[in-house]
């Protein structure tokens, strides 16, 4: 019987990521999958006349890195449209000026990542600001946090949005002191007018999976969960998606999350995984229970610090959000929902354990919490309890400092991105970026998990340092953790006999080098089931 490895990786810095973290210097693959791994000595009995010897010269080895929360097509569309992150608001007014001056008939002007807290003056924007470099022409632009929109005159006025129309459940729109929208939409009240944009479709939308999809491997990344958003999934998006697998465009793995508002068809179909050679899965949906703490939507059991009488945007009544968890696990589906507020995750532990306790079979449920920013302690004690997953992005965290404790005021920091008490109280935290929200970058993820620090190293110490978590279980929360998360773990996650040969080749040693460096790693190569899908050298 043929032994011999179809290519095997020698001389290599390999962390396997296994229940010990053991190390290795040589893999061997075969049709795709992990054949062995251990020492250089030990490789040479799987090498045959037809083995593929690539040298590593040393280079450190990860498992295929998981981005655990993101948004693949809204990530690939920003790539496409303006990019407000990090710009003056005189930047991007300038940028939406020019994109006016060479758009198309029927053609809305849209883009993402503004972020007022860091324009001089740190005020909200508003509707004339854009009329006045787009005055007939719809424009359209996303907050950094994705839960605030900037749109002007003739948006609204295309969603019928003024001075006398309400605000909907769970969202808001900001008015001036005479009662005229402003042009500030929060959450459900952005959606009014998101969802008359112009569809992304046919080759345009394909463009922005394969931009998502470059982006993603030069990261490192293999398989990626995808969470409903502002695209939610339906049965098309489905069916897009596969296309763009049958066409051979797509080869990294995609765990597709829909929009529990968009399920009805979906649950017809019922949960799938493993589709195109174990690359495409699409069976758990996501809810919402409320908005985010930039936006000031996220949903507080007491007053914000910086806006007396307002506690952000409840989503969904009790019974209105075990409705729809019922109907999905009945379906067979995992459940994820999106909550950053205590009240909201209060009301969601409470509503898992009340599901759990009317359907409890499965009992592998791995229900997740997106988020879960602020908990109260009988609440992390719930979560614990009922085997909750918090899926956590650790850079969002350390970017929004200063904004945390302006929201919620000092006396509400004890439970505020928990990872250590999580951690040490048995939970897995699947790592991710929530990307365009936050850079797609994992090792400024990994940065963040264990110093607590900004990319700017601040603050000295880290913020709130008890809090911090190890680099193996940082280097865990993007591999092996999202694997589980996801109920794939399997056959991926870790470098181990039978698991796909999905590799993340970086240029330093994450579990050695100074701490201030991991933010630094650069990505070599990407391997997918052995074969090369990123880098300009290797193989």
């Amino acid at each position: 019987m043929n032994c011999y490895a179809d290519k095997i990786f020698i001389k290599g810095n390999v962390y396997t990521v296994d229940k010990f973290f053991s190390k290795a210097s040589a893999i061997a693959v075969r049709g795709g999958n992990i054949m062995w791994a251990g020492a250089d000595d030990q490789a040479e009995k799987y090498i045959g006349s037809g083995t593929a010897v690539v040298d590593l010269d040393g280079l450190t080895v990860l498992p295929g890195l998981i981005e655990s929360h993101m948004h693949v097509l809204m990530y690939g569309e920003k790539l496409m449209n303006i990019d407000c992150f990090g710009k003056t608001k005189t930047e991007i007014l300038r940028e939406v000026k020019t994109a006016y001056e060479n758009a198309c008939p029927g053609q809305w002007i849209t883009g993402a990542g503004w972020d007022e807290t860091k324009w001089a003056g740190k005020k909200l924007p508003a509707k004339e600001e854009l009329d006045e470099v787009s005055p007939d022409i719809p424009v359209f632009l996303t907050r950094v946090c994705t839960h605030l929109s900037w749109a002007n005159s003739a948006a609204l006025m295309v969603a019928g949005i003024d001075g006398k129309t309400a605000d909907p459940a769970g969202g808001e729109i900001h008015r001036t002191p005479s009662g005229d929208a402003t042009g500030v939409l929060v959450d459900t009240a952005a959606n009014i007018v998101q969802r008359l944009a112009p569809p992304m479709e046919g080759l345009r939308r394909e463009k922005a999976y394969i931009l998502a999809q470059s982006d993603l491997l030069a990261n490192g990344f293999t398989a990626v969960h995808d969470l409903a958003l502002w695209e939610p999934y339906d049965m098309n998006s489905i069916k897009f998606i596969a296309r763009l697998y049958e066409k051979g465009l797509m080869k990294i793995s995609i765990s597709s999350y829909i929009s529990a508002e968009h399920a009805e068809e979906i649950y017809e179909l019922g949960p799938f995984s493993g589709a195109f050679g174990g690359k495409f899965s699409m069976r758990g949906v996501k809810i919402f229970a409320d908005g985010s703490l930039g936006a000031r939507s996220a949903w507080l059991l007491d007053d914000y610090a910086d806006r007396s009488g307002h506690r952000g945007n409840c989503r969904y009544s009790d019974e209105e959000l075990y409705a729809m968890m019922y109907e999905a696990r009945k379906n067979g589906f995992q459940i994820t929902t999106h909550a950053i507020g205590d009240a909201a995750n209060n009301q969601v532990i409470n509503i898992y354990d009340r599901l759990l306790k009317n359907l409890p079979e499965p009992a592998d449920h791995r229900l997740r919490i997106e988020h879960a920013q602020i908990l109260r302690r009988d609440d992390m004690k719930r979560l614990l309890e009922l085997g909750v997953i918090p899926s956590m992005q650790f850079t969002q965290c350390t970017s929004d400092i200063g904004m945390t404790e302006k929201r919620i005021g000092d006396s509400r920091l004890e439970g505020t991105y928990a990872w250590r008490e999580l951690i040490d109280g048995g939970a897995v935290i699947p790592g991710g970026s929530d990307a365009p929200v936050e850079l797609i970058n994992p090792f400024h993820g990994i940065y963040a998990a264990v110093s607590r620090k900004n990319r700017s190293g601040q603050p000295d110490g880290g913020w709130r340092p008890e809090q911090k978590i190890t680099r193996k279980e940082a280097i865990r929360a993007f591999t092996i953790w999202g694997a589980y998360a996801s109920f794939e773990e399997r056959i991926r996650g870790s470098i181990e006999i039978g698991k796909k040969a999905n590799l993340t080749i970086i240029d330093r040693d994450v579990m050695s080098c100074p701490e201030e460096e991991i933010k630094d790693t650069n990505v070599v190569a990407t391997i997918l089931s052995g074969e090369k899908a990123y880098g300009e050298f290797l193989m």
